[in-house]
């Protein structure tokens, strides 16, 4: 029996190089697939060297880059699983565009929202609805709510926040996602993705917090920084203040569309996406007849997610033709459609997995395990904290939430096991993997090369620079309560107290904002509006 290759630089310093290489990279050509791909390509070279001449292996570089890299990653059932449910999100997207289900919301939307924070709460909401996936979230809500917000005079940068800050904040919360599906392929052999996910969710404070910001400052009519201008230009018929290079002209869509044609295939999707992760945890019999709870904490996510969007697909295409909104073509091409607009996504998700599995092949896991134990009575309850900032970093330079998942949590979860008889350490394991969560969403935020802020800045058909100018004092204002949460939860480790702090935090952040900053009303926040616009 022929012996496990073990790498010359294994469980060394140099496992962490392929990442840095990744995250370097993304800081100069500020683009995420060649820094992916060259940080794999470092990988596969130190994979092979080998102690003697000749010491660099070309053949074997490429085989650990594609053999056991893209190819391995590519043949594993459950990762395809997660591509397979993407491509069908992206087909749902372009069946319920095409169809004019979103157009027809927006205009029930306009005709029975009569106030800029109306507006606002229902852009929100509908965000909050759309928790499949974060690229429905943004393909869907721009096109719905544009009209709405255009006409009580909201800037197309807020509406940009508003969808942005809706998307991966509230697709990191919810079980039934994409993003669900993905986070639970990384947690370790043996335990159960979509529970550890749940058992994230209370500690998940940029998410919640963001949410709760967004709220608050709609309420109290609050914007600061280079938003507050874009505001106050919007309310005197400059919805743009910079323009963005091509303003769309709107998509050819049918006129039957209704607002059933949306609302119904959101409501089908979540209920089938539901039945199939129960299905394979077996709810519905089988070896293992379990109940409601424990089919879904032993669901298979991708496959039940898969499983889920292939019937609402069905659902929607019956429904289309049966109304008569769409012709079988038009259904057909909307396949085709939906592919492309997830290639994105599926290059990166691919690209990601690849770079997690060349750092585990080098034993990346163990040498930062061996590390942090040396120093674990020091920093363990700053730990949480830590691992955020670390996460908004990495997530910034890579512009991709997913790939800062497939670095950090699998390293998380070797410092801290989720299984440990000590339940202080077990908590802490949970709360460092959701601050590896809350800091990828910070950063991808925050990141002007995140697909994310890009796609959210063309939903709201705004300029791409002034979406990130003016979402960056949001961000990072939830971020620092938000390492403030984290710190606290360190100590603590208690969901309820951790989470009440930090509300009261935020809502004492607003608060102390409204009162020391001018309002879009205030006299010398108009004037200071008049300013021309640099650039």
């Amino acid at each position: 029996m022929e012996a496990e290759f073990v790498p010359i630089l294994f469980k060394t310093v140099f496992a962490l190089v392929p990442p840095l290489v990744a995250i370097i990279m993304a800081l100069i050509t500020k683009e995420v697939y060649s820094s992916l791909f060259f940080g794999i390509v470092t990988g596969g070279i130190l994979y092979s060297l080998q102690a003697s001449a000749p010491y660099v292996q070309p053949v074997g570089a490429l085989k650990a880059v594609f053999d056991g890299g893209i190819v391995e990653c590519l043949t594993d059932p459950d990762k395809v699983g997660v591509l397979v449910f993407l491509v069908f999100l992206g087909i749902i997207v372009a069946l319920m565009n095409k169809a004019g289900g979103s157009a027809a919301f927006g205009k029930w939307a306009t005709d029975h929202v009569h106030s800029r924070v109306g507006s606002q709460l229902a852009t929100i909401g509908l965000g909050a609805l759309i928790f499949i996936d974060d690229y429905f979230n943004c393909l869907t809500v721009g096109s719905v709510m544009r009209p709405v917000t255009d006409r009580q005079k909201i800037s197309r940068a807020k509406l940009a926040y508003l969808i942005d800050a809706t998307a991966a904040p509230i697709c990191i919360i919810a079980p039934v996602s994409s993003w669900a599906a993905a986070v639970s392929d990384y947690a370790p052999e043996g335990t159960n993705g979509i529970l550890l996910f749940i058992r994230t969710i209370p500690f998940n404070y940029y998410a919640l917090l963001t949410v709760l910001m967004m709220v608050l400052m709609a309420v109290f009519k609050l914007e600061f920084g280079p938003m507050a201008r874009h505001e106050i230009n919007a309310k005197n018929g400059d919805l743009f203040t910079v323009k963005p290079p091509v303003v769309s002209e709107e998509e050819n869509i049918e006129k039957k569309g209704k607002v059933v044609d949306l609302v119904l295939p959101v409501i089908a999707l979540i209920i089938f996406c539901v039945i199939g992760m129960i299905y394979t945890g077996g709810f519905f019999g089988g070896e293992h007849n379990m109940d409601f709870i424990n089919a879904f904490a032993n669901s298979s996510a991708p496959v039940g997610l898969t499983y889920g969007a292939f019937f609402g697909i069905l659902f929607i295409l019956v429904l289309y033709l049966i109304r008569g909104v769409l012709s079988f073509k038009n259904c057909m091409s909307c396949i085709e459609e939906g592919f492309k607009a997830m290639v994105s996504p599926i290059i990166i998700l691919t690209l990601a997995w690849t770079l997690n599995t060349m750092t585990e092949k080098l034993g990346a896991k163990y040498f930062v395990e061996e590390l942090v134990m040396k120093h674990e009575g020091a920093i363990t309850n700053i730990l949480p904290a830590i691992i955020f900032l670390i996460a908004c970093g990495l997530s910034f330079a890579t512009g991709t939430s997913w790939g800062t998942f497939g670095i950090l949590i699998p390293i998380t979860l070797n410092v801290f096991s989720l299984t440990d008889a000590d339940p202080n350490k077990a908590t802490l394991a949970v709360i460092c993997v959701s601050a590896c969560m809350a800091g990828a969403v910070c950063g991808d935020h925050c990141s002007p090369i995140s697909d994310t802020t890009i796609m959210s800045s063309a939903g709201a058909q705004c300029n791409h620079i002034a979406h990130v100018s003016t979402q960056l004092p949001y961000a990072l204002t939830c971020a620092a309560v938000s390492f403030v949460t984290y710190l606290i939860a360190g100590f603590v480790k208690n969901a309820a107290i951790s989470l009440s702090i930090g509300i009261i935090l935020m809502v004492g952040t607003i608060f102390v904002l409204k009162k020391v900053l001018p309002t879009p009303d205030s006299a010398s926040l108009q004037k200071d509006s008049q300013k021309p616009a640099k650039g």
